[in-house]
């Protein structure tokens, strides 16, 4: 018994290594969020403007996840991951050096093809180390990384902006993936994987004959709007809807991710006491899905709030079942496509993702100038709904 206890402790160890990852990876994309009003002051940028400097990020995001996938399941987890975090870390520090929109289009270009590796990554190291019932709740630990990421940003970012400039704010958080590579690769080798299948050449090419997989795609895609609004618009929001100051903002913008965790963690657990209670993980993560549809549709209220507190907390409710949603529409791949194609899977998730962003931010710039926020918080409210239509009238889950 003692064993095999700490055998389970030593699985969940290396993951939470891994996802450290992860918790840097949002670290280094919510800091532009984070210090988004200094930069649209000194660099003369419209709403509009950030809205495609998000679809530069969230196009080349798309468009690489799908090869990232393959290549993670092709030459494994280390390899690609460990140059993926390379990457990103050197243009997160490149950032800073910017002068004007057209550089931060390109460093925010490439910082999407690269984190485009970090999800499937995760969803590979998952499959990985993590008994299929515990899956779920694997993901709500990354989703936790995630909402650790977001939450350091804005005291972190702010912080060393207030004190150093926002340029340097960007390269010290981009220095903090080159020290997580040599982290990974000790505890990789030093506790290998339980679980590791065999490389797969083509995976996802096999995978789009599947329906299930075209299902999943738009139901995360969906699923996603309202992520992608409070992940990237939250401080602003607080700034233009309440004229808060950068530091007053970002006291408040730590909350949401906080309850990101907290939604992620729940989401991942009530899918697995319904697995142990004999329901199969596909129909359990579907459970949870319409579960936390139903929570987000408290989205809509969010631009009612009479104080920045109550926003804070509106926000938090929405981004709390968003993150249910996602930590379980994240495992659904892996329950349907199984280890060696795991990584392929879910880039596909991830690219959607990126869509749905690249196509949304713009309108969310347009929208938001000409109407404030009430447009985009209605219509963010329903989508993850819709998206659990999608699951259930194309069978995906059953």
């Amino acid at each position: 018994m003692s064993q095999s206890r700490g055998v389970t402790n030593v699985r969940w160890f290396v993951l939470s290594v891994f996802v450290l990852s992860t918790a840097i990876n949002y670290l280094d994309r919510q800091t532009l969020a984070t210090l988004a009003p200094l930069l649209r002051s000194e660099l003369h940028l419209s709403n509009v403007d950030y809205g495609f400097i998000l679809s530069a990020f969230s196009v080349a995001y798309a468009l690489s996840a799908p090869g990232a996938g393959t290549l993670i399941d092709r030459f494994g987890l280390n390899l690609v991951t460990s140059a993926a975090v390379g990457v990103w870390s050197m243009a997160g520090i490149a950032t800073g050096l910017t002068r004007g929109l057209a550089g931060l289009v390109g460093c925010r270009a490439v910082l999407g093809a690269a984190e485009a590796a970090g999800i499937p990554s995760a969803a590979k190291s998952i499959h990985q180390y993590l008994k299929p019932a515990e899956r779920a709740l694997g993901n709500g630990l990354n989703q936790a990384a995630v909402s650790l990421g977001m939450m350091l940003a804005p005291p972190l970012a702010t912080f060393v902006a207030l004190a150093r400039g926002w340029r340097s704010a960007f390269v010290i958080t981009g220095l903090l993936g080159l020290l997580w590579i040599p982290l990974w690769n000790w505890a990789s080798h030093r506790y290998p994987a339980p679980m590791s299948p065999a490389p797969s050449s083509g995976a996802l090419l096999g995978l789009a004959r599947d329906r299930r997989l075209w299902a999943f795609v738009l139901a995360n895609g969906l699923s996603m709007v309202a992520y992608s609004l409070w992940t990237n618009w939250t401080t602003l929001f607080l700034v233009d809807r309440y004229r808060l100051n950068l530091a007053a903002a970002a006291s408040y913008a730590w909350i949401p991710p906080a309850f990101a965790t907290v939604g992620g963690l729940c989401g991942g657990w009530l899918s697995l006491r319904f697995v142990d209670r004999g329901v199969v993980p596909i129909t359990a993560r579907f459970r949870v899905c319409v579960a936390a549809s139903t929570i987000a549709l408290a989205t809509a209220a969010v631009p009612l709030a009479p104080s920045p507190g109550w926003a804070s907390a509106a926000i938090s409710l929405s981004i709390f079942a968003v993150s249910a949603f996602s930590v379980n529409m994240y495992s659904l791949p892996l329950d349907a496509f199984g280890g060696a194609r795991a990584a392929s899977a879910v880039s596909a998730l991830v690219a959607s993702y990126g869509a749905i962003q690249a196509l949304i931010s713009p309108g969310f710039g347009k929208l938001i100038d000409l109407y404030g926020y009430a447009p985009v918080a209605i219509g963010a409210s329903l989508t993850p709904l819709v998206a659990s239509y999608v699951l259930w009238q194309t069978k995906a889950i059953r």
